[in-house]
């Protein structure tokens, strides 16, 4: 009789074990963090956009207007359970060239660098109306197929 209880119990700290496990926070790298040392080893004024590259990799992401700035943006994130994300770090290195193509500098940014913006909260108005739950339900009364087969022509 003991020996059932025994594995009773193990299963349920397994499966305590395995509920707890499944809450923990997730801790992860988002974007392109290139290696310090290539970042030690950049040298403005001597390389070009491809030596940049072979260094770095692919940006990801460049300037709107030119391509004179590569931004390579990485980040830290954690959740818990169901909760939004959160981030934890956040570095934005920019990679600019001047007109030839030839590196002429490279800022580190980090969050605090960022700028805050304000979203618009007008909305665009859509023609039509909107109808309520009910009026949408009473609305498909009648509406649905009752199983016919309909034939097609022959």
């Amino acid at each position: 009789m003991k020996h059932p209880m025994l594995i009773l119990r193990c299963a349920l700290a397994f499966g305590g074990l395995l509920v707890l496990t499944g809450c923990a926070k997730d801790i992860d790298a988002r974007g392109n963090q290139p290696p310090s040392d290539a970042i030690s080893r950049l040298a403005p004024g001597e390389q070009t956009r491809q030596d940049v590259q072979n260094l770095l990799g692919t940006p990801a992401t460049t300037s709107v207007f030119d391509n004179e700035t590569w931004y390579y943006i990485s980040s830290q994130t954690t959740q818990y359970a169901f909760y939004p994300t959160e981030e934890l770090e956040r570095t934005v290195y920019a990679v600019e060239f001047d007109k030839r193509g030839i590196l002429s500098e490279v800022r580190k940014l980090d969050a605090n660098s960022g700028r805050e913006i304000q979203i618009a909260s007008r909305e665009t108005v859509t023609k039509g109306r909107e109808y309520s739950l009910i009026e949408q339900l009473i609305g498909n009364l009648g509406r649905f197929n009752a199983g016919k087969e309909k034939k097609g022509p022959q």
